[in-house]
C-alpha cells in the first residue's frame, strides 16, 4: 500500500509541471468542444425524429432530451477562460473574441438553452408533435451564440 501511495505521489509531482497555462487553455477548448459534440449528438437524434428521418421513439427521445438538459446545465466557467478565442489561438477554436466582451448576453443565451432543454425534457417522451414543438426554441438558443460568437466555417 505504501509503495502504491509513493508511486502515485511521485507521478503527481512529476506531471504537475506539465499542465501549464497554455495546456490549460487547450484543455478548456477541448472540453467545450466535447460538450458541443454532446449537444450535437443528442440534438441530432431529436432533430432526426422531428424531421421524420428517424422513427420517433419515446424512450430514445426522452433519453436524448435528458442528456441535453444535463449537458446544458453544467457549470461551464472553466471551459471559457479569456484568451481562448480564434484570434489568440488560431486553428484551435472558432470562438470569437466578442464572447468575452459581451458576457451578459452570453449568459442570457446560456440560460435560454437551459430553459429550452428543460422544456424539451418535459415533452420529448410524450409524442412526436410535442417534440417537434420544442425544437424551435432549442434551435434559437443554439443560434443565439453560434451566429454571433462563432467564426464561420467558410
Amino acid at each position: 500500500m505504501k509503495a502504491i501511495l509513493a508511486t502515485t505521489a511521485t507521478a503527481i509531482v512529476l506531471t504537475a509541471g506539465v499542465f501549464t497555462p497554455a495546456t490549460a487553455n487547450e484543455a478548456a477548448i477541448k472540453a467545450r468542444q466535447s460538450l458541443m459534440q454532446l449537444y450535437a449528438f443528442n440534438l441530432g437524434q431529436l432533430g432526426a425524429m422531428a424531421k421524420g428521418t428517424m422513427e420517433y421513439n419515446a424512450e430514445s427521445a426522452q433519453a436524448a432530451a435528458d442528456n441535453l438538459l444535463a449537458a446544458a446545465s453544467m457549470n461551464q466557467m472553466a471551459m471559457w477562460p479569456e484568451g481562448t478565442d480564434n484570434v489568440a489561438m488560431p486553428g484551435k477554436t472558432a470562438a470569437l473574441p466578442e464572447i468575452w466582451t459581451t458576457f451578459p448576453k452570453i449568459a442570457e443565451n446560456g440560460q435560454a438553452l437551459v430553459a429550452a432543454a428543460e422544456t424539451m425534457a418535459g415533452v420529448a417522451g410524450q409524442d412526436l408533435a410535442a417534440l417537434q414543438g420544442a425544437m424551435g426554441d432549442i434551435g434559437k438558443s443554439c443560434g443565439g451564440c453560434h451566429k454571433a460568437y462563432r467564426a464561420s466555417d467558410d
